[in-house]
């Protein structure tokens, strides 16, 4: 008879979507849609504003947390997350002015337009 655990088939794969990071289980995000925006919704527990980073480049949202050490305490045990972490969320083309971030205790609220920019035509250049 095999041993019961309490894990799931799930729970197996969900370990390899980031690997040796943990963010899967540290940067959790709810996605909203409301009226003409969305607004992406982010737990960032114990991270100042200042170590918090966005940016918003071909269509990427791209977010960086720093979760800094405190110094001079000597650890028996240490299960909590220490170091940077990302994430990174297609938007589609938007006009940088219509991203909006705000952080409130711990949490990271990003909201964008739905609708989308046309993109731009490509143009060929020719060799002469």
């Amino acid at each position: 008879m095999m041993p019961r655990n309490n894990y799931t088939v799930n729970d197996y794969f969900n370990k390899f979507e980031n690997p040796g990071t943990g963010s899967n289980s540290y940067m959790r995000a709810d996605i909203i849609e409301k009226g003409d925006k969305y607004f992406i919704v982010i737990d960032v527990p114990g991270v100042s504003r200042n170590n918090l980073f966005i940016d918003y480049e071909n269509g990427y949202l791209n977010i960086k947390a720093i979760k800094v050490d405190v110094t001079g305490i000597s650890y028996v045990r240490r299960e909590r997350f220490i170091g940077e972490i990302r994430r990174s969320f297609y938007i589609g083309f938007k006009r940088y002015e219509d991203i909006k971030a705000v952080y409130n205790d711990g949490v990271l609220e990003v909201s964008f337009p739905k609708q989308e920019l046309p993109k731009k035509d490509s143009k060929n250049i020719n060799i002469g």
